[in-house]
């Protein structure tokens, strides 16, 4: 199972077993996307995964948007969650990966719930309606483009919404001396979402660190 480098091995396992239980389906995924090396680390934790279907879950949501899909953890989680006429979009830019994702979204039943569009994210994000239509969105992408994101994401959020974003931590390279420049794109993503006056924000240390926004006046 995939390991959260913040914690140690046994309070991770801890955790783990105290969540609702990875089934067989995710567990095979959770193999699978082990076996292609370092790229690895671009899937969420399975406690990410069960954090996201329960979030979905008590917000009702029946239109969620995930931008940075992968091998298709979060998103299975995501659309197993979704109400009867749900919808879940997903926006990725590799074929490659996310075949691996339609895989087992057909093992589980949900591919006839997601919407995957391969296309740079932005340009999905900007040809949806222009109201306040998405009841959650969970962005795990590329780092530089997180604002970009964002602010499409904002202007579409139903009041009682949240938009969650991941790796607010780079790992710890937020707080290194010398921070990467993906870590620096973070430092001023959270600088951005603690000065934005039109949402409330929150950190929370789950995974490499989840962020989680709604509109002010939500």
């Amino acid at each position: 199972m995939s390991h959260n480098p913040h914690l140690p091995q046994a309070l991770y396992d801890y955790l783990v077993a105290h969540n609702p239980p990875a089934d067989p389906l995710i567990e095979d995924l959770v193999e699978e996307t082990a076996a292609m090396g370092n790229i690895r680390s671009m899937q969420v934790g399975v406690e990410q995964a069960a954090f996201l279907g329960f979030m979905v879950r008590l917000l009702s949501a029946r239109f969620v948007v995930e931008v940075g899909t992968f091998t298709g953890l979060s998103g299975l989680a995501m659309a197993r969650a979704l109400p009867e006429g749900g919808r879940l979009l997903c926006c990725d830019v590799s074929e490659e990966y996310t075949s691996v994702a339609r895989r087992y979204w057909k093992r589980a039943g949900v591919a006839d719930r997601i919407d995957l569009r391969i296309a740079p994210a932005v340009e999905t994000l900007r040809a949806l309606p222009d109201d306040r239509s998405v009841d959650m969105a969970f962005v795990d992408a590329d780092k530089e483009n997180y604002p970009l994101y964002y602010e499409e994401l904002v202007r579409r959020l139903d009041p009682s919404g949240v938009i969650i974003a991941d790796n607010l931590f780079m790992n710890g390279g937020v707080v290194d001396p010398e921070p990467p420049p993906a870590a620096l794109a973070m430092t001023d993503f959270a600088l951005r979402l603690q000065a934005d006056p039109r949402t409330e924000t929150v950190i929370i240390p789950i995974g490499d660190g989840f962020s989680i926004t709604r509109l002010a006046d939500g």
